[in-house]
């Protein structure tokens, strides 16, 4: 085990359900490719996904295990994973969902407390509160992805020592996502020719998975209202459809022929390419009926410029509240937002300015500093296990 920040580099195991499409996959993907960057070895343990390419390519090890199901049968996993961990010499292993957290956990306090890797946790959603999702703060060191997030933590869990967690808001690469980014010529052909009822409309996107968090029921009442005062415009729903909710999709499908508006919802599906489709919405908007934990979506599309309202809860609230207060709209009020809409295309509503909150550099330094520190500091000071 590493015993000095300059004896050799580190070795990291991140640890999740899978690697598919989402905020935790990302942030998995941004870490991964900040500790090769650094000199570091990454190893990523996941059932397997559409971005165990991006981290082999980058050099990072994959690694898979199937440690994100609800199930009994899943704790056979523990034994395998324990023994990875000192095969592979890990100095730091970092769970970031329940699941997975639970079977770290348990193959973790069955090695010998001298030698065990060092044990980070993230909570990057605000789960309910049992003993289930407790596992999030057994970490010898707790991340909440935003000051909301850490707040809902030490309310629903007074017993955590506060001096373990530690705020290190998500991040988004000004590179990557620049101000007035504009698509090449040839992608904006393509996308013409896909989606031709877009052209001359109001064009107002809600990207995110279909789940019913996400509120797009809510959304489609606020599209209503808009077309009723005389506004051309054209709800755009970018997101993969689960074929664990197909009776949810179905729910939209039937909402959209009900409200009128099949003429004016455009499905898109699930879109790799989601900063070229953001830079040229009109606008980008969050409908979460249930707080999150922070708003990287809202965060990407103000950086490129782009109008973005959102309910003001939870970490949306916290993001637009630094970066964009004007697209701030009263929380699960459909009403509201199809006003906010309005005034948009009346051209009453400035966009958001150039910003370098949140900026993703700043959040890699602070958790692979984070990391460091850990595995530099004595054994005494982890949690108690």
């Amino acid at each position: 085990m590493l015993v000095g920040k300059s004896d050799r580099p580190m070795t990291v195991m991140q640890i999740l359900p899978a690697l598919e499409v989402g905020g935790v996959e990302t942030g998995t993907v941004e870490i991964n490719n900040a500790l090769l960057d650094r000199g570091h070895r990454s190893l990523v343990v996941s059932s397997g996904g559409r971005l165990v390419l991006p981290i082999e390519v980058s050099g990072g090890e994959h690694i898979q295990l199937d440690t994100g199901k609800k199930s009994p049968a899943t704790l056979l996993q523990i034994h395998k994973l324990r023994k990875i961990l000192h095969q592979q010499r890990v100095d730091l292993v970092h769970a970031r969902s329940r699941m997975p957290a639970w079977i770290t956990f348990l193959a973790w306090r069955g090695m010998p407390t001298a030698t065990r890797p060092r044990f980070v946790t993230t909570a990057h959603g605000l789960n309910s509160v049992n003993r289930y999702s407790q596992v999030m703060t057994c970490g010898e060191r707790v991340i909440a992805v935003s000051n909301y997030c850490r707040d809902y933590i030490l309310r629903n869990y007074p017993s955590l020592d506060s001096r373990r967690l530690t705020v290190i808001h998500r991040g988004v690469d000004s590179d990557q996502y620049s101000y007035g980014y504009r698509p090449a010529s040839q992608w904006l052909d393509d996308w013409d020719h896909q989606f031709p009822e877009l052209r001359n409309r109001l064009v107002v996107m809600l990207p995110g998975r279909f789940t019913r968090l996400k509120g797009h029921l809510l959304f489609l009442r606020a599209i209503e209202l808009v077309k009723s005062r005389g506004v051309p415009v054209q709800a755009l729903l970018v997101g993969g459809e689960d074929p664990r909710r197909r009776k949810y999709v179905q729910t939209i499908r039937e909402e959209v022929a009900h409200l009128g508006l099949t003429n004016e919802v455009t499905f898109a599906g699930y879109r790799s390419d989601i900063r070229e489709v953001m830079s040229v919405a009109d606008v980008v908007v969050s409908t979460s009926t249930k707080p999150e934990s922070f708003g990287r979506t809202v965060l990407e599309a103000v950086r490129l410029g782009r109008t973005t309202l959102g309910f003001d809860h939870g970490g949306v609230g916290e993001v637009l509240g630094k970066v964009y207060p004007e697209g701030r709209v009263p929380k699960n009020d459909h009403a509201a937002l199809a006003e906010k809409i309005i005034q948009v295309h009346q051209g009453r509503v400035d966009p958001p300015s150039a910003t370098h909150e949140f900026e993703l550099s700043a959040m890699l330094d602070k958790e692979l500093d984070l990391y460091e520190t850990l595995i530099t500091s004595p054994r005494h000071l982890r949690r108690a296990s």
